[in-house]
């Protein structure tokens, strides 16, 4: 504890925290004490009443505290005394409080610190105005921050320093990498704090050679090796995606932290490179670093983008063991985890051990609900979150509109949609987009044409992409073919609406349209995503493609869903040759269904797991209605829950039926 010492002398010494003044008399510094209430406990107020025979000066003290107590004015006591003439000013007195105003962001009181510093003698000391600026800036005052830069007549590296920091730190990148060769200019040197901040800056950008050139002086100056400047480095390469720079720094790094492990752990996750994100973090435990929250949340993260149930609850029990707690972010993205892996009641239980759920909580929640087709659930816990205080958001609200979107719930979605703007919430693309999703799938494809027109904005590819799959659902080829054209002028080289117009062409028999949209597609060079299935089964990820014969269990597959195709036939199911659009004749087609992608996941996770177990199969488009309808059969015949995830929800097949309640 930083306390005033006070021995007795003529002059006595002010001395708190490591600055030293001079309080000029004993009764003015008696009458300083009973300003501050600060007296031990054995020295009671009567004291000063006494002569100064009677008071211990020994036996007082001021806190660390006390630096920002305010006067009766509105300023601050300290310097109300000064004024006053009770304590002499001393420079190291004015950086200790400008370092305490930085320290509790009291950027108010700072400003009192800096005007009254500048009237003082110290004006010119380099030290203090240094950090006058470092509060600046690290208080986000970078115009206030940048007045103080440009008046120093002299500015040393710390200076330069200081405010490339303050711009880095603040979204300013443009900013802060417009001193650096004006600093060298000024024939400063850099340090790893100037490189460190110069590289998050330059990592900001989009322009990749500034980013190189800032490396290029990192090694001149010989500071790549610097723990600090060697982790930035690292997330200057994952930031622009280039993974394999990004490992070269890390690996020529002799001493690594934590940060460098995060990084590289953080930018496989946003990349969906959920395998390699977990190699990196087995790398870590062996070298014996200590996971933190961002490490547990990037894996989290890495294990939903990739639907990786048993690995993502290796990780939960992992961070368990480690005795890290469930606090909102990593908990967020926990809950998020386990709702893509399709282990709903693994999200809520979470969701409900949530000390204190935040606004991304009940988000993720209402994602949750939506994804898996519970669209009345999704109102529910959207009016209980409304309950408790928490204002809805814009990802709130496409929550709510996806939930009724998926659901078939038209009249409640435009009521949402209403009082979204009516919330002062100013819908944007996603909100548009599933409005337009929600109308089109309800049959209503005029008024979701009409809806685009009237909108306030111009509309966007992804919105008439909207409306193209509505045509194609309902197989409205005059309409669709219209959307699509404008989905061409907009966007030309996304596959997605090439295939759905050749689709919709190719259902209708009009083979000579759908030609057509093939021979345009390999004109401009766009190339249809191939569908593919994968399953997780013992940490291992095995994918498949339709009609594979790649597969080392191709046969045993083959025979698997042959054996369960006789099955379903047995109970009900029909083959529906129409999601076959190729132009053979039936009994190829209906062979061609035998082995989508889904099916063969599935015969292959029937032999993989133990009876009863449940089956989770995700896909990278949309499950077409024939493998829909197979499913539904399937798991009625092997007496399993099924969950297939693909790109726009979840379906639980169990009992013969599927959780959409066939609407998506």
């Amino acid at each position: 504890m930083n306390k005033l010492i006070v021995p007795f002398s003529e002059n006595l010494i002010f001395v708190n925290g490591g600055f030293i003044s001079t309080v000029r008399s004993i009764p003015n510094y008696l009458r300083f004490l009973s300003t501050l209430s600060t007296a031990t406990p054995n020295a009671s107020t009567s004291l000063l009443s006494e002569e100064e025979e009677a008071f211990d000066l020994t036996s007082h003290v001021i806190q660390e505290k006390d630096y920002l107590t305010k006067s009766p004015n509105g300023g601050l006591r300290v310097l109300d005394l000064i004024d006053q003439g009770v304590l002499e000013p001393d420079g190291k007195l004015y950086n200790q409080l400008l370092n305490k105003c930085t320290q509790l962001g009291k950027i108010k009181e700072g400003k009192l610190v800096h005007n009254h510093f500048l009237k003082s003698r110290f004006k010119h000391y380099m030290v203090i105005q240094n950090t006058a600026l470092n509060m600046y800036a690290k208080c986000g005052c970078l115009d206030d921050a940048r007045q103080v830069f440009d008046k120093m007549p002299v500015k040393d590296m710390v200076t330069w320093t200081a405010m490339i920091t303050g711009y880095s730190q603040n979204e300013k990148p443009e900013e802060a990498l417009v001193l650096f060769p004006e600093m060298l200019r000024a024939e400063m040197k850099p340090n790893h704090f100037t490189f460190s901040s110069l590289l998050k800056a330059a990592g900001a950008r989009t322009d990749e050679r500034e980013g190189e050139q800032i490396h290029g002086f990192c090694l001149k100056y010989g500071y790549d090796s610097n723990v600090y400047v060697g982790s930035a480095l690292v997330e200057l390469y994952c930031r622009y995606e280039r993974m394999n720079e990004a490992h070269f720094v890390f690996d020529d790094l002799v001493d690594k932290n934590e940060v460098s492990w995060n990084s590289l752990i953080a930018a496989h996750a946003r990349k969906s490179e959920g395998d390699k994100a977990l190699r990196v973090f087995q790398r870590m435990q062996r070298h014996d670093f200590k996971p933190t929250h961002f490490t547990y949340s990037s894996i989290f993260s890495a294990c939903a983008s990739t639907g990786s149930l048993e690995q993502g609850k290796w990780i939960h029990a992992h961070m368990l063991k480690s005795g890290l707690k469930l606090i909102a972010f990593i908990g967020n993205t926990l809950l998020d985890m386990y709702a893509k892996s399709g282990s709903f009641d693994d999200a809520i239980r979470v969701f409900d051990r949530l000390v204190k759920p935040d606004v991304v909580s009940w988000n993720s929640m209402l994602t949750a609900y939506a994804q898996h087709g519970l669209g009345e659930k999704t109102l529910d816990h959207f009016e209980k979150m409304k309950k408790t205080g928490i204002e809805p958001n814009s990802v709130t609200f496409l929550c709510v509109l996806t939930a009724c979107s998926h659901g078939g719930l038209l009249d409640k979605g435009q009521y949402y949609f209403e009082l979204m703007k009516k919330s002062n919430i100013e819908p944007d693309v996603s909100h548009y987009v599933t409005m337009v999703d929600l109308l089109g799938r309800a049959g209503q494809l005029d008024r979701a044409l009409n809806f685009i027109e009237e909108l306030p904005v111009e509309p966007t590819s992804a919105i008439w992409g909207a409306l193209l799959g509505a045509c194609r659902m309902h197989k409205n080829m005059e309409l669709g073919a219209y959307a699509a054209e404008r989905v061409f002028e907009l966007d030309p080289y996304d596959s997605g609406p090439h295939i759905l117009l050749y689709n919709i062409y190719a259902s209708a028999g009009k083979w000579s349209e759908a030609s057509k949209v093939r021979k345009f597609m390999k004109e401009i060079g766009v190339k249809k995503e191939p569908a593919c299935s994968w399953v997780d089964i013992e940490n291992s990820v095995h994918m498949f493609v339709a009609n594979d014969d790649n597969h080392p269990m191709q046969n045993e597959i083959n025979k698997m869903w042959g054996k369960i195709s006789e099955k379903i036939k047995e109970i009900g199911y029909v083959p529906d040759t129409s999601h076959v659009l190729l132009y053979v004749d039936e009994q190829e087609r209906e062979v061609k269904l035998q082995y989508h992608s889904e099916k063969l996941a599935l015969a292959f996770a029937l032999l993989k797991t133990p009876p009863g177990s449940t089956i989770r199969i995700k896909k990278n488009i949309r499950v077409c209605g024939d493998c829909h309808s197979a499913f539904k059969y399937a798991s009625l015949v092997v007496e399993r829950e099924i969950i297939l995830r693909d790109t726009n929800r979840f379906h639980h097949f169990y009992g013969g039926s599927c959780s959409c309640g066939d609407y998506w």
